[in-house]
C-alpha cells in the first residue's frame, strides 16, 4: 500500500503526500488503497468519498496535503441475532480479529435462519463492547475443525484481505492425524477437487475440478498413524480431508471421508498456524494455537499403544 491511511469511526483518512500529486481520486482508490470499481460506485451512490471535506468528481486530481475520508466502515449492522456464544479471542485491533474457533461449531450461518454459530458469538462479543457491525470471515474452517480463523471488521479490509488470499500470501498451516504412515514424509499433493456426484456435501479428486495443492510433512509416527504438518496453497471445500482419503491416509476420526475412531469425536484436524501481512501496518503477524484437550489426547493414546517413531 502506497498510502497511510488510519481508519477513525467508519471513515478511512490520508493525508495525500507528494509521490500522488497530480493522480485522480478514482485511479487513487483503485490502484494505492485496492477499492474495488463495484465499492466505489457504492461509495459515490452513499456520497462516502470526500475530499477536503467536500464531495468530489472521481476525475478529480489530488495535490499534495490534500485530505481525503472514504467510508469503509458498515451502515449495514448485520442480520444476525447475536447470541452469547463464548468465542477465544487470539488477537484484535481496530482492524482485524483473529479467533480460535472450537470443534462442534459452524463458522457462519449457511441457511436462512441458522443460529449457534461463531459469528453469532462474535457479534455478541462486539455488542458486549458496544460495538456493531457485519461478521466477515475471511477464510473458512469445517464444523469439526479447530483452530485460528481470521475474521474483517469492515467490507474494506475484507477486501484487502481476501486479495492476500487470492494472492497466497495468507499462511495457513494444520496438524492432522491421518491413519497409517505415509511412504513419502514430505511432499505435495496436487489433484484437482470438485463435488461428488453422489453426495451433495461430499467432495473428490475429479479431473474436473478446482485446482487444490496441499503440502505436507510427516511429524511423528506411532504404530498405524501419523502426525502431519499441512500447509495448504490453495483452499477447497475439505481439502486436506479430501486429499488425505485420496491417497489412502484418511484423517482420524472423519466419518465422511474414513470413520470414526473410538479415541477422538470428530475429525482430527486443528489449524494450529496463522500468518498474515496487517493491511494497514504493513506488519506481518503470525499466530499458533496449541492442538485443543481432545487431540492432546489421542497423541497420548497413539503413543502409549504403538512405538513412535
Amino acid at each position: 500500500m502506497n498510502l497511510k491511511p488510519k481508519i477513525k469511526g467508519n471513515w478511512l483518512e490520508v493525508t495525500i503526500e507528494a509521490p500522488l500529486e497530480g493522480k485522480s481520486i478514482e485511479d487513487l482508490l483503485k490502484e494505492d488503497l485496492y477499492i474495488s470499481g463495484r465499492m466505489i460506485q457504492r461509495l459515490t451512490r452513499q456520497k462516502g468519498i470526500y475530499l477536503n471535506r467536500k464531495i468530489p468528481f472521481l476525475k478529480k486530481k489530488v495535490k499534495e496535503g490534500d485530505f481525503l475520508r472514504v467510508l469503509v466502515g458498515d451502515k449495514d449492522e448485520g442480520t444476525l441475532i447475536p447470541e452469547n456464544i463464548p468465542i477465544d479471542v487470539a488477537f484484535e485491533d481496530d482492524e482485524v480479529l483473529v479467533v480460535n474457533k472450537q470443534a462442534g461449531i459452524v463458522v457462519h450461518p449457511i441457511k436462512q435462519g441458522q443460529t449457534g454459530t461463531l459469528a453469532h458469538g462474535v457479534a455478541f462479543y462486539w455488542m458486549s463492547k458496544g460495538a456493531t457491525g457485519k461478521v466477515r470471515p475471511v477464510h473458512r474452517l469445517d464444523k469439526d475443525t479447530s483452530g485460528l480463523i481470521l475474521i474483517a471488521k469492515n467490507s474494506y479490509i475484507h477486501q484487502l484481505l481476501d486479495r492476500q488470499l487470492r494472492e497466497q500470501t495468507i499462511k495457513r498451516a494444520y496438524l492432522t492425524v491421518v491413519k497409517g504412515q505415509l511412504e513419502r514424509k514430505k511432499g505435495t499433493i496436487k489433484e484437482p477437487i470438485g463435488q461428488d456426484p453422489h453426495n451433495p456435501v461430499k467432495r473428490k479428486v475429479t479431473p474436473k475440478g478446482e485446482e487444490a495443492i496441499t503440502h505436507y510433512e510427516v511429524m511423528e509416527e506411532f504404530g498405524d498413524a501419523s502426525l502431519i504438518r499441512v500447509e495448504l496453497e490453495t483452499g477447497r471445500t475439505h481439502q486436506i480431508r479430501v486429499h488425505f482419503e485420496h491417497i489412502g491416509h484418511p484423517v482420524l476420526g472423519d466419518s465422511l471421508y474414513g470413520q470414526k475412531h473410538p479415541w477422538i469425536q470428530r475429525q482430527a484436524l486443528h489449524a494450529y498456524q496463522l500468518q498474515f501481512v496487517h493491511p494497514f501496518r504493513e506488519e506481518e503477524l503470525q499466530f499458533e494455537q496449541p492442538v485443543p484437550e481432545d487431540l492432546k489426547k489421542l497423541l497420548e493414546k497413539l503413543k502409549e499403544s504403538g512405538p513412535s517413531l
